[in-house]
């Protein structure tokens, strides 16, 4: 942990490694009070291991068909989560019983058919036009020409789950009274896997306003080990965390440090990083609106991309694990006193 905490550091000071602005980033540190501590622990323990894999191994049957876009297979597990989570009774932003934001056709490259995302929300008590966006991409690749099913349990069933397991914790507090101060939207997007076209429609066709969604978390493979950390598997890479936004950054880490002290990876947030995974994700089309973003990862594997991304390769406790971080970090950002502030607007650094 110290070592990729010394490498972000670096990262976010580089040049301007002046006392002055050291000191104001202490101060940006400092001022990130973490919210009830016991609260925190009682929901973030209502995500469970068990839960998780019974919803994965359902979510990546051959059932769904591989979930490619606009196909059968794809609707059906888009009416899944609406299902859930009307079982869950957790609402959709639309009211009464349409939680899908249709996506035309014509929105898409020629013989891509029409399709949707799939939209929960849980409303703020105190500051309700101030939004979180949650979000994961419910799409795969579909069957091969081979004839093998695509199942994307990990890519990106295990965020799919985490998007539903997170919901039903939030709704949770808030029926016992200690819901969320700002709003929550749980964004299932589809059309990842042909070029993040889900998250772009969003953006263009937003449900609610861009200029008061004060961040993304997007999750997209977290449950399974690269073979960088196989001798050390209690890790998640961050990227894109300190980009637009430092707070967003700092409160990360001091979430991750009061609870998990999970070994935080930024290796894939270097600017100059190769892979460019900064950018092959849906949380970048909220990024390129100014909105503070953090992606969660667990880097590639040899099932990446293939028919063997099954559910019983999944590490469901470390999934767990994972998601409680997030869920952690989601209920710091909706619950502290004031917005996470974009570096340019933040007054501790100006």
């Amino acid at each position: 942990m110290k070592t990729f905490f010394f490498l972000s550091l670096f990262t976010l000071v580089g040049t301007c490694s002046t006392p002055k602005y050291t000191a104001k980033i202490q101060n940006l540190k400092d001022s990130i009070q973490l919210s009830d501590s016991t609260l925190v622990t009682k929901y973030v323990n209502t995500i469970t291991a068990d839960e998780l894999k019974t919803h994965l191994y359902k979510f990546s049957s051959d059932e769904f068909a591989g979930r490619k876009v606009g196909e059968p297979g794809q609707k059906l597990a888009a009416e899944f989560l609406k299902s859930y989570y009307q079982n869950e009774t957790i609402e959709s932003p639309f009211g009464g019983d349409n939680y899908f934001q249709t996506i035309p056709s014509s929105f898409f490259l020629k013989g891509i058919k029409s399709s949707e995302n799939v939209l929960a929300y849980i409303e703020g008590s105190e500051k309700p036009d101030e939004l979180i966006i949650i979000s994961a991409h419910l799409d795969h690749l579909g069957i091969s020409e081979n004839g093998k099913i695509n199942n994307g349990a990990d890519d990106d069933g295990s965020g799919t789950v985490a998007l539903m397991e997170m919901a039903q914790a939030f709704k949770l507090a808030k029926q016992e009274g200690f819901g969320p101060k700002r709003s929550l939207l749980f964004l299932h997007l589809t059309a990842e896997e042909i070029g993040k076209q889900g998250s772009e429609f969003y953006t263009k066709h937003p449900v609610f306003p861009l200029e008061n969604t004060i961040a993304n978390l997007n999750i997209d493979m977290i449950g399974r080990v690269d073979d960088i950390h196989k001798n050390n598997k209690d890790y998640i890479y961050l990227i894109g965390s300190d980009r637009l936004s430092k707070e967003l950054h700092y409160l990360s880490e001091k979430v991750n440090n009061a609870y998990f002290n999970i070994n935080i990876d930024y290796k894939y947030n270097a600017e100059n990083d190769s892979n460019k995974y900064y950018s092959r994700s849906d949380h970048y089309n909220f990024a390129l609106q100014g909105i503070p973003v953090i992606f969660y990862f667990n880097g590639e594997h040899e099932d990446y991309h293939q028919a063997s991304d099954t559910a019983d390769k999944i590490d469901y406790p470390l999934l767990e694990r994972r998601i409680k971080l997030i869920f952690a970090t989601a209920w710091q950002i909706a619950n502290q006193e004031h917005r996470v502030a974009v570096d340019k607007d933040n007054e501790l650094l100006n």
